[in-house]
């Protein structure tokens, strides 16, 4: 590992909740009576919640006040809080466990880099609340990806440079957002294929080999 620090999203790269977020949009759409499908439901990876609910709403009839849309956004989020108690530390991979534990054994220092307010509730979960040595969320965040705000946040709580960290993402807009920043990037599922992102991973632990 030739970086000093590796900052991971969290969904798609650590664990999987797109499901969960799907089903929860998917919720909020059919009681609005507004067409949703997983096509719409892709355009959200990587995206804030409420620039979510604005391509939910692409398809609405009518125009929606902002005292509206915050409530909607709060029902959405209410039902997929909801859902991520189901959640354990089975939703996390060998794979992924085993690359946290030996980047960590080789002094390498790991953060979370993850527009998703709700990453606290997340870890604790999935059994990662402890393992990493920053986390830079929603919570704390003035502008959501592509905007490089998360990992800059990122890189200094874990006291490095950009230059000296490798961004982990999947979604297109997480590597635009590592690019933007000046960090070196590596895409996985969705973002393997991007040819913005500096490494192309079929798993986790091909990081061990940079």
């Amino acid at each position: 590992m030739n970086y000093k620090g590796v900052i991971f999203d969290l969904d798609g790269v650590i664990c999987f909740t797109d499901e969960l977020h799907y089903l929860a949009w998917k919720a909020l759409a059919d009681r609005l009576n507004i067409y949703f499908d997983r096509e719409i439901n892709n355009r959200m990876r990587g995206v804030s919640r409420m620039d979510s609910l604005d391509i939910l709403l692409e398809r609405a009839d009518r125009e929606y006040s902002v005292v509206e849309k915050e409530a909607f956004a709060a029902e959405k989020n209410a039902i997929y809080a909801d859902s991520l108690r189901q959640m354990s530390e089975k939703d996390v991979s060998d794979d992924v466990r085993n690359t946290l534990k030996t980047l960590k054994e080789r002094g390498v220092r790991i953060a979370v880099g993850s527009s998703s307010k709700n990453a606290p509730l997340i870890l604790e979960r999935i059994g990662l609340d402890e393992m990493f040595d920053a986390v830079s969320d929603g919570n704390g965040l003035e502008k959501s990806k592509p905007d490089l705000e998360v990992f800059l946040k990122a890189a200094e709580r874990l006291g490095l440079s950009p230059a000296e960290c490798l961004v982990v993402e999947d979604a297109l807009s997480g590597i635009d957002a590592g690019v933007a920043g000046g960090f070196a990037t590596a895409g996985i599922g969705a973002a393997a294929s991007y040819d913005k992102a500096d490494y192309k991973l079929e798993k986790l632990s091909d990081i061990l080999s940079l």
